[in-house]
């Protein structure tokens, strides 16, 4: 006999705004509960004392969540110079105080310069990179310091958006991987007083960008927006089982930047099936995304060596 799979089964993307102190697990668990949603997952931990753009994948949109990991991000981050602390922010222990140099806006902006680009970046011990298959916050918070690798980190975009003389606040594009901790730490290390972050929000990952300007928020050309947990609660208190599909964006909207083959009614029939096909103008290297007839999406593909195009994750049903 077949186990009944628990929940409702729920396909796309939800953005979430998540709240100040939740880890990204926590906030996952909480809409899958609110949502009733047989399968979810989240597209890399944001920290807990950070806020901002979560999304949550649910159903299908799973199988997209690995390609999000590698998405460019954005932030907006507030540093305070003249302190350290054990973890980079401002839960962690003073470590220690020194004199802030006098400084204006124009002063601080040639620190910024050296940080724009390629540069190699150390990972923090308070972070949640493994070696040897420990997280470094657990060494970290058992007393142990290891050796951690530098790595290679695009940042696309550092401008300074405010400074009173101690508290600078940035808005940060970088490339997967960046600690935005580290990047304030070492800010503070070439001024020569330290830093240390006081708030972070994510603004942007991959085709989802968010920003606040002149009291309003705009988004990005999917006309998507971020949802807090309390709009949530709300919209589920207040509204029938429909309104949750209003919020959920397509496994689609993750993929904008991706080129695109659309297939006719034959071709997308042997595809569905994972059977390579024929296609005039497909793109020859990297994955794309494949659309059958009525613009329905099938997944992506990519080209095989004799010119076929061939399926390479399938999300649409026989």
């Amino acid at each position: 006999m077949a186990r009944r799979r628990r929940g409702r089964d729920i396909n796309g993307i939800l953005l979430l705004d998540k709240p100040l102190g939740l880890s990204s697990n926590q906030a996952l668990q909480r809409v899958k509960h609110l949502f009733n949603a047989a399968k979810a997952g989240h597209t890399g931990s944001l920290d807990p004392e950070a806020t901002g753009l979560l999304p949550l994948c649910f159903g299908q949109a799973t199988r997209v969540s690995g390609l999000l990991l590698d998405a460019d991000k954005t932030y907006r981050v507030v540093g305070r110079l003249g302190i350290r602390t054990e973890t980079g922010d401002m839960e962690g222990s003073v470590v220690e105080e020194r004199p802030v140099p006098a400084l204006s806006a124009e002063d601080l902006e040639p620190y910024l310069v050296p940080f724009r680009g390629l540069i190699a970046q150390i990972p923090p011990m308070y972070s949640a990179l493994k070696i040897d298959g420990k997280r470094l916050y657990e060494l970290a918070r058992a007393g142990e310091v290891v050796e951690r690798q530098p790595r290679n980190i695009h940042f696309y975009r550092i401008e300074l958006l405010n400074f009173d003389g101690l508290d600078f606040e940035l808005l940060v594009h970088s490339s997967k991987g960046a600690y935005i901790r580290t990047l304030v730490e070492d800010i503070g290390e070439a001024i020569g007083c330290g830093a240390v972050v006081t708030w972070l929000r994510r603004t942007g990952l991959g085709p989802w960008q968010f920003e606040v300007e002149a009291g309003a928020q705009t988004a990005n050309p999917a006309d998507s927006r971020m949802w807090t947990l309390d709009e949530l609660n709300e919209l589920v208190e207040t509204e029938d089982e429909s309104a949750i599909d209003r919020v959920i964006l397509p496994t689609d909207s993750a993929l904008f930047g991706y080129p695109t083959v659309c297939l006719d009614s034959e071709s997308a029939f042997h595809i569905r099936h994972g059977h390579p096909v024929f296609v005039a103008n497909a793109p020859q290297t990297g994955w794309f995304c494949i659309y059958g007839p009525d613009d329905l999406f099938l997944g992506m593909g990519e080209v095989l060596d004799d010119g076929r195009v061939a399926p390479r994750r399938l999300f649409a049903a026989l």
